[in-house]
């Protein structure tokens, strides 16, 4: 017999050995790999195996938080094996980073208007414009307990006019699994997944020799006519990097670099982008291309130029996001030596309207 969570029962045996379930209640925030019988009436295996962050266990059923961010109720009752597994796999490819690291590179690549502290987390607002600039980014303690914390977070919110949302992060060491587990408890609702990638900058820069891409330190009218935000106002260009003194403050050294890529076009451009340098890293965003002329290695082209300039500034490593359903941004990406790093969600405050991200 073994004890699992407070049950005794038999431990079944495979054709491997012995099944035995070593995880308890004291290895909830770690990251596990159970197996657990089928569901009555479910064709194919008997077992089924589940690999992520054991984020509770209470009243008899585990719960698991995968890579995704996908959360999976375990009874105890079909658990038949189950070992704590180093927390975060050894990556094949792309360069070593922290959740952290990145979380804090990405924030200072997408200023908010106005911010404010909560503790270790940062309450962030830009009018609205995207959940990123509207979002609490929660690296830390908030000072106070979760429930505390949460309200004061939605407070703040309300006074903006805005409703509340939570960013966080799931599928690499220190990300947080059990934060997203205890935002689903009270009743927060995720509304957007997406993933952040990284690679090396140097294979970016070598894919092309990016000929007809003009570089600027201003997002001017012609790069905003194909941005796909339409209506973008002038909180958004704070966003962006336009009118704000970071360009200047990044020729002295003194903050993130942005740049602005433009292929012209008849009308509009026919590709833009838009690349921030922050010490080793580079991010790439607003990567968008007339339709009329996809397929044509516009995007690598902008890429390219951007990544070069980079090169230049100094920074050797290269993230950006990705949409889990955009298969084909996925696969220009994979090309280009990027890999997943890490999913990164929005939590939505219970009961309330929506914002673009």
């Amino acid at each position: 017999m073994i004890r699992t969570g407070g049950v005794n029962r038999p431990v079944e045996f495979s054709a491997a050995g012995r099944l035995e379930v070593r995880i308890t209640t004291a290895d909830v925030g770690k990251r596990v790999s159970v197996r657990r019988l089928s569901e009555p009436g479910v064709a194919g295996e008997k077992f089924t195996d589940t690999v992520g962050v054991l984020t509770s266990w209470d009243d008899g059923v585990l719960l698991i938080t995968r890579k995704s961010g996908e959360s999976v109720r375990v009874p105890e009752s079909a658990l038949v094996a189950g070992k704590v597994v180093p927390s975060a796999p050894a990556r094949r490819r792309g360069p070593a980073a922290s959740y952290e690291e990145l979380a804090r590179v990405a924030a200072r690549a997408w200023r908010p208007v106005e911010s404010e502290r909560l503790g270790e987390w940062e309450l962030r607002a830009a009018a609205g414009f995207t959940r990123r600039a509207n979002s609490v980014l929660p690296l830390g303690d908030p000072g106070r307990p979760l429930d505390e914390a949460l309200t004061a977070v939605r407070r703040w919110y309300a006074e903006r006019g805005l409703p509340a949302y939570v960013q966080t992060a799931t599928g690499a060491e220190g990300t947080q699994e059990s934060l997203c587990a205890e935002l689903e408890r009270r009743g927060w609702v995720r509304e957007v997944t997406a993933e952040v990638w990284t690679g090396g900058l140097a294979p970016v820069a070598d894919l092309s020799e990016g000929a007809g891409v003009v570089l600027s330190r201003e997002a001017d009218e012609a790069w905003l006519a194909r941005y796909q935000r339409k209506g973008v106002s002038e909180v958004a260009l704070r966003v962006l990097g336009r009118g704000s003194p970071r360009a200047s403050e990044a020729e002295r050294g003194g903050g993130p670099s942005v740049w602005f890529a433009t292929v012209p076009g008849a009308d509009a451009p026919a590709a833009i982008g838009r690349c921030v340098v922050d010490g080793r890293w580079a991010s790439f965003a607003a990567v968008e291309v007339d339709p009329a002329q996809r397929r044509r290695g516009l995007a690598t082209a902008v890429m390219a130029a951007l990544a070069r300039r980079a090169l230049d500034e100094g920074a050797s490593a290269a993230w950006l996001q990705v949409e889990t359903d955009n298969a084909g941004a996925r696969a220009l990406y994979a090309g280009m030596g990027f890999a997943a790093h890490h999913a990164y969600h929005h939590y939505r405050e219970p009961a309330s309207a929506g914002t673009d991200r």
